[in-house]
C-alpha cells in the first residue's frame, strides 16, 4: 500500500485526495480548492497541488491508438 504524503497541511489534504478529485472529475484548481479546501490556507502548496492534478488529469487520457503504416 502507498503511504499518502501531505500536500496542503493547512487542511490535511494528500496527494491521494488530489488524484481521487481528478478521478472524480476535477477538472481545476478552483475546483480542487471548493472541494478541498486546498490552497485557501497559507497558500504556499499551490503549486505542487497544480503538478499533482495536472499529472493525474493526463494519466486519465487515453492515448490514440498507433497504427502501422503500409509499406
Amino acid at each position: 500500500m502507498d503511504s499518502a504524503m501531505y500536500v496542503c497541511i493547512c487542511h490535511g489534504v494528500t496527494d491521494q485526495d488530489i488524484r481521487n478529485a481528478a478521478d472524480a472529475g476535477c477538472g481545476s484548481m478552483a475546483e480542487l480548492t471548493m472541494r478541498t479546501g486546498l490552497g485557501s490556507g497559507c497558500g504556499t502548496c499551490g503549486e505542487f497541488a497544480r503538478e499533482i492534478l495536472d499529472d493525474a488529469r493526463a494519466a486519465k487520457v487515453l492515448p490514440l491508438p498507433v497504427f502501422a503504416v503500409a509499406a
